[in-house]
């Protein structure tokens, strides 16, 4: 993995919407660390320096560093509340990994190669319909994001779940949905469009 995130938490005894919510006025996140046939750990970081964590799109699907007092523990990210109408982290959820355990998570989608495709360059729209996918897989095979090479696509060519090229040790949790398409490329041409040059055929 190229990069790394170090985060440092305080552990926290009181619990309750009340005490969320004066730790949210010092400026600190109430959380919680879970997983790892280990009891739950409550704990707060800081707004400030979690705001600049999640500008990063890696730090959602990677491993963590997370110092909580003396101990350092390996997590990932597993659920974040914000705020309804403001720019403020409201609660944070990590779960502990294990080497030996698979992992479930949400990984980002990149789309590659989408102008350079032959339905791009022929007027085709492409239209993304996922734009990150859940998978399994070990703690040291999670992937930062999942490729999608649109290069070979034509107008009319989709590519589904079943169809993604995962890195080794990556599984797809379910074939339930592997009829799902993940992006497509269809006609740029519109029934308005073609409303607009019959009127202005007619007139």
């Amino acid at each position: 993995m190229s990069v790394s995130f170090e985060i440092t938490a305080q552990p926290r005894s009181d619990t309750g919407k009340g005490a969320s919510r004066r730790l949210r006025r010092t400026g600190m996140v109430p959380g919680i660390i879970y997983g790892g046939h280990q009891e739950p750990s409550m704990i707060s970081l800081a707004h400030n320096e979690l705001i600049l964590h999640l500008d990063h799109e890696a730090f959602y699907s990677h491993i963590l560093n997370l110092k909580v007092g003396d101990a350092t523990e390996q997590v990932v990210l597993k659920d974040l509340q914000r705020h309804p109408a403001k720019p403020f982290i409201m609660h944070i959820d990590f779960q502990r990994i294990s080497a030996g355990e698979k992992i479930r998570m949400q990984v980002p989608l990149h789309f590659t190669n989408q102008e350079s495709a032959p339905g791009t360059k022929a007027g085709g729209q492409a239209s993304h319909m996922l734009s990150d996918v859940e998978i399994t897989c070990l703690p040291k095979d999670l992937p930062e994001f999942i490729e999608v090479d649109m290069g070979e696509m034509n107008v009319g060519d989709a590519i589904h779940l079943s169809e993604l090229k995962l890195p080794a040790g990556v599984e797809l949790p379910s074939s339930e949905h592997e009829d799902t398409i993940v992006v497509n490329i269809h006609s740029g041409h519109t029934a308005t469009d073609e409303d607009e040059t019959e009127e202005g055929a007619a007139e």
